[in-house]
């Protein structure tokens, strides 16, 4: 049982954190984007991927310092490939879905950090409990389209997911590794 629910919960803290870049205010396009999570449950990797998210960028790699990011994540939509697990991810011991469906990631620094990279501060919210992070980021642009991707570790017990016999780190481990690809039109 407790293998079952960690491999809910790992994924489910990575809800957020990202930034993607276009010179005008864009929605990146859900049909090509992706926000995952890994985690590990008794030293084994276990990934899910969030299916309903938005977000929402606007950058111009020549001022990184005037972009945002915005993006919101449905945690109850977090799937780890068999429905009973995805149900317990979201119940009240790992996500508590009801009582905070989003999971956010709000930008309040872009900076360049050399090539095409840069680094994106701002605010992670999970389960009400926020913190600040800063992820790396690598920006592309090809054709008619900007692509962020990056991944950012975190530690489930900062956002309190995964309460009761869960909170236990030694079945599940506290890291999450929460990776994304943002794709957005080119301006």
């Amino acid at each position: 049982m407790k293998s079952s629910l960690y491999r809910c919960v790992a994924p489910a803290l990575m809800s957020v954190v990202l930034a993607a870049p276009s010179a005008a205010r864009a929605e990146v396009d859900l049909a090509k984007s992706s926000i995952s999570a890994v985690s590990k449950q008794m030293n084994v990797p276990v990934a899910g991927v969030f299916k309903k998210f938005s977000a929402h960028v606007s950058f111009d790699p020549v001022k990184p310092s005037a972009a945002i990011a915005q993006i919101a994540v449905e945690v109850g939509s977090y799937d780890l490939g068999d429905p009973s697990y995805d149900s317990q991810v979201a119940g009240k011991d790992w996500f508590d879905a009801r009582t905070y469906p989003t999971a956010t990631f709000a930008s309040s620094a872009i900076a360049a950090a050399g090539g095409n990279q840069y680094n994106v501060t701002g605010k992670l919210t999970i389960k009400g409990k926020s913190a600040i992070v800063t992820v790396p980021v690598t920006f592309t642009e090809r054709d008619h389209t900007q692509t962020l991707d990056g991944s950012v570790p975190i530690k489930r017990s900062q956002f309190d997911i995964g309460t009761g016999e869960w909170k236990d780190t030694s079945i599940v481990a506290d890291e999450v590794i929460i990776k994304f690809h943002l794709v957005a039109p080119k301006f």
